[in-house]
């Protein structure tokens, strides 16, 4: 997940790529191709390490949001090392190999436990935004950092190329977790396909039902900036985005969003989303 522009430059970008290949030829199959092409298998993967590890580390905190102790997971070299050896067993698997829905949990905690990683390797940092691989990035998403298959992918591959288009379903922005205040929650356990509709569902739920994602100011809706930046995920208008939402609001919020024609403003936190220390 990048800031609110990234959207419009993919946009500009593809449609720039496009008009190219036209004067070029066929284009070449993208190497996330082979993965969003709907083939699957019926293996199921285990991800009980990854459990622990967000057993031990993610936090439910006072203000309402899944919190993760950062500093003792750095200081835990045991726990480091638990989280590469994760990532290399998900990098060694075949995804293809796997059934549908273990699919899209395959990725979707491919890119948590990775963004964890990248920012334990920075810690301390206040934001993840200031993980930058070059002077003129915006974060750590555009970085290729792992290989699955072959493939080289970075975060924004992960979930843009894959999860998005394989999926088109706006649960995708629910389950995976960009180390921000305003992004929805860390899970405190692995995503697995035999639970996965019911806990995206869930995911949705705690979201929506948190300020930093809806809110009213008197009579002014405001919602986090994941419903402008990716508003054709959830319908592209404000009637759209107001029908998601209350589908997930509870009855008090949910008859405020039926009432409401329109978004007043967006919002995002980019502030860290470690566990807070006095002081």
């Amino acid at each position: 997940m990048e800031p609110g522009l990234k959207t419009f430059s993919r946009r500009r970008l593809l449609i720039a790529g496009g008009l190219a290949g036209l004067a070029a030829g066929p284009a070449r199959a993208a190497p996330t191709d082979r993965f969003t092409s709907g083939a699957h298998g019926s293996k199921v993967l285990d991800h009980s390490a990854f459990d622990a590890l967000l057993e031990t580390y993610a936090r439910l905190a006072a203000d309402g949001v899944v919190r993760v102790d950062y500093a003792g997971w750095a200081a835990s070299p045991n726990d480091l090392r638990r989280l590469k050896r994760y990532l290399s067993e998900l990098s060694r698997a075949d995804p293809l190999s796997l059934t549908r829905a273990e699919q899209f949990a395959y990725w979707a905690n491919l890119y948590n436990a990775l963004t964890l990683d990248v920012v334990l390797a920075a810690f301390p940092v206040r934001s993840i935004r200031d993980i930058r691989p070059s002077l003129l990035a915006a974060g750590p998403w555009r970085q290729e950092r792992i290989t699955v298959s072959s493939a080289s992918l970075s975060l924004d591959a992960i979930e843009h190329d894959i999860l998005r288009r394989a999926w088109r379903d706006p649960r995708v922005h629910y389950a995976v977790n960009c180390a921000s205040f305003s992004c929805p929650d860390l899970p405190r356990r692995a995503w697995r396909g035999a639970s996965l509709q019911a806990a995206l569902d869930e995911a949705a739920r705690t979201y929506v039902n948190h300020p930093r994602a809806v809110r009213f100011e008197g009579d002014a809706l405001v919602v986090s900036s994941i419903y402008r930046w990716y508003a054709e995920d959830f319908g592209s208008s404000d009637a759209a985005v107001i029908a998601h939402l209350a589908r997930f609001a509870r009855p008090p919020l949910a008859a405020r969003l039926k009432a409401s024609r329109r978004i007043a403003r967006t919002t995002y936190d980019w502030s860290l989303n470690a566990v807070r220390t006095a002081g």
